[in-house]
């Protein structure tokens, strides 16, 4: 008896050690998941605190284009708009204010944050009344000076601090989210061999063991209950889970409004249904698993599948869960539309419309996608009757199919590929007449395969006769002139959307360089690089619109200082090139000394670029021509231009190398020609191919004695 009683007192206190056992466990997963809850909270906040102030910076972006929008055109529409814009910046500044009273580092940058909002629109509103009352040309000089610029400059900074701060944030809370529900499975699997070893010295296997089972089986769906309930709250990101071999194994509501597919649907079909076919056969979704199992994260940006089978563009991160022994259980998927995002920087690229050149873009079968309104002009068809036509009907057969062939072949071969140099080359309008043409071709991939963008010049001017160019030649200038004002203002408003993607680029460089695959680096490094070139471009046209704007007269100026400035400012080619740049004493002239610094600076840095081998040697002379005039040579020992080229090379956007061999706009003696014509002289080139050449321009010599 005595033995049997020492049994029982000893099988309830094992019993009375299970259940207390499982009180705590139960216990710590209530406080473990409740957590889980609250983490889940502040991503969802971080993540509203970062789409305010991207509405703050939209807003704000709507506030300068539609100020600028009034200046070109006075109507009551762009006016409306501005208001608009400023009511969502007061709206969107009011929401981050209440998000972020939490947060006292952002709570201190907001009052810098409301004061330059404050001054971008008081500059804008004296703007709008400097259009009023004293004309167009009086608001777009102020829109020209820097004071607005540096202001949107400023409080861009100070938005991307405050986004990096709540990425920061992100981060941390993410990472919490994890490490709490990572804690509350280990606890769940500690609590289930605790009770089992419990059991097992109670002597209840079985029937302990089944009663284990069973709460357990209640904690879990419990647990997964509430965190269905979390994530099925987010409904801007398509979260959900993946068994090792890719399979969809849960679902959130964010994913059945972003893809279309109700969970019933979807749970236990693969992942890959969500990628476009070619993505498929090239077997991208399979990479990308292997890339988050091998390095435990992927993200990548390219085109998802609806169930609908539209498209969208989507930023995905996938990350891989394993166990404590490291064995992989499966995936988690981030993954949210940007298509949105995408658009607006579409509509930003539509400016391009504006460019001289009929632009043309064709497919793969050859049939035109896309023109713009140069085109329309050049060929005389509206832009209905063209879209979907063959391109042999503008481009004659033979170099129509050539340019198809361009869109089959890698970028690399075909990349900047000019077509009508040294030959005649027509283009044919509706009318059934023929006009000459020269061709640049661009290769691009597009969501619907390989295009090739195709850039028309119509050269039927320098075809004409010497007596026709004299005759036209005072139209050709207006006209200029009136596409220098629209060039300034339309490349710098092409500088806002544009420093936002080469910023954030750059920090896709620098924060995930080396972590991705070779190709992801590769199409990053593609990105940054584009950027650049296109900032470049625009500084360029900047510069090209600024010779001869009103207001600066032509001084008593020393060119030999002038040169030593263009010197000083090509102080970093010059030491890497190893060039000897030398001169012979030069004169004082009657010259706009900032336009005269740049004429030196683009004649003696193409001496020093177009260098095949060997050290470049650069000398500068002025002589007299016998009047009141100076002609000023730069004289190299390049790689020379051919004599058919002369002309040509002081045209806009001319090249004769390919961007892979010497990188540039096409611009820059375009500068050149426009400052020296703009000074009353002209320019012209002496050259033989491999040996050199020789730039030669006039100047008046100074009021003063030289």
């Amino acid at each position: 008896m005595k033995r049997k009683s020492q049994s029982n007192r000893t099988v309830q206190l094992s019993f009375g050690s299970a259940i207390l056992a499982l009180l705590a466990l139960g216990a710590i997963s209530y406080r473990s998941m409740d957590a889980s809850m609250e983490s889940g909270r502040w991503v969802r906040h971080t993540h509203e605190v970062i789409e305010n102030l991207q509405d703050f910076l939209f807003a704000m972006q709507k506030v300068e284009t539609s100020y600028r929008k009034f200046v070109i055109t006075d109507s009551e529409q762009s006016l409306k708009e501005y208001r608009d814009g400023i009511l969502r910046c007061e709206q969107a500044e009011t929401s981050i204010r209440n998000l972020t009273v939490d947060n006292p580092t952002q709570q201190g940058r907001l009052p810098t944050l409301k004061k330059l909002a404050d001054r971008k629109i008081q500059f804008a509103e004296e703007v709008i009344g400097l259009r009023r009352t004293k004309g167009w040309e009086a608001a777009a000089d102020s829109i020209r000076g820097e004071a607005g610029q540096r202001i949107m400059d400023e409080f861009q900074g100070v938005v991307r601090e405050m986004q990096e701060e709540e990425l920061r944030l992100l981060g941390l809370r993410n990472a919490a989210v994890q490490r709490r529900f990572g804690q509350t499975k280990a606890v769940l699997i500690l609590g289930t061999v605790l009770g089992v070893l419990i059991a097992v010295a109670a002597g209840w296997s079985v029937q302990r063991e089944n009663l284990r089972r069973e709460l357990a089986k209640e904690a879990l769906r419990d647990s997964e209950e509430k965190f269905r309930m979390l994530l099925d709250g987010v409904r801007d990101y398509a979260i959900f889970t993946l068994d090792p071999q890719g399979n969809v194994a849960s679902w959130n509501a964010g994913a059945e409004r972003i893809k279309g597919y109700r969970a019933d649907e979807i749970i236990g079909q693969n992942f890959s249904r969500f990628y476009p076919q070619n993505d498929i056969d090239q077997g991208k979704p399979e990479e990308e698993l292997l890339i988050a199992a091998t390095t435990g994260r992927s993200e990548i940006e390219h085109w998802r599948v609806r169930k609908d089978g539209s498209r969208f563009w989507a930023n995905v991160v996938i990350t891989a869960a394993r166990d404590s022994s490291g064995n992989l259980l499966g995936f988690s998927e981030i993954s949210c539309n940007i298509t949105e995002r995408k658009e607006t920087e579409a509509k930003y690229q539509g400016l391009l419309e504006a460019a001289p050149d009929a632009m043309v873009v064709v497919n793969q079968d050859g049939n035109i996608v896309l023109l713009n309104v140069q085109a329309e002009k050049r060929f005389g068809y509206r832009r209905d009757e063209l879209v979907g036509q063959k391109v042999k009907n503008i481009i004659p057969e033979g170099f129509a199919e050539r340019l198809i062939a361009d869109g089959t072949r890698t970028a690399a071969d075909a990349l900047a590929q000019q077509i009508g140099t040294g030959i005649e080359l027509k283009g044919r309008r509706k009318d059934g007449s023929e006009f000459p043409i020269e061709i640049m071709l661009s290769p691009q991939e597009s969501s619907d395969g390989m295009v090739v963008t195709a850039a028309i010049r119509d050269i039927t001017q320098r075809k004409t006769s010497e007596e026709h160019l004299a005759k036209t030649m005072e139209e050709l200038q207006r006209s200029n002139e009136e596409l220098g004002q629209f060039a300034y203002i339309a490349s710098h408003d092409l500088q806002e959307p544009l420093r936002m993607v080469a910023s954030y680029t750059q920090l896709l460089s620098r924060k995930y360089k080396g972590k991705l695959d070779a190709d992801a680096d590769e199409f990053i490094s593609f990105a940054v690089d584009g950027a650049r070139r296109m900032q470049g471009l625009i500084q360029d046209l900047l510069a090209y619109s600024r010779v001869g704007t009103k207001g600066r007269g032509l001084v008593d100026t020393s060119s030999e200082e002038a040169l030593q400035q263009s010197l000083s400012n090509l102080r970093g080619a010059i030491e890497a090139s190893g060039a000897q740049v030398t001169h012979d004493p030069l004169p004082g002239v009657l010259a706009d000394r900032s336009q005269l610094i740049q004429l030196f600076q683009n004649l003696v840095g193409n001496a020093i670029k177009y260098q095949r081998t060997g050290i470049p040697t650069v000398h500068i002379s002025a002589s007299r021509n016998g009047g009141k005039k100076w002609i000023f040579s730069v004289q190299d020992n390049g790689m020379g231009i051919d004599s058919q080229y002369f002309a040509k090379i002081f045209d806009m956007f001319q090249r004769l190398h390919k961007r892979e061999e010497f990188d540039g706009t096409g611009i820059g003696l375009a500068i050149c020609k426009k400052i020296v014509e703009r000074h009353g002289g002209s320019i012209s080139v002496d050259s033989k191919l491999g040996q050199g050449s020789t730039f030669r321009f006039a100047l008046a010599e100074s009021e003063e004695k030289s």
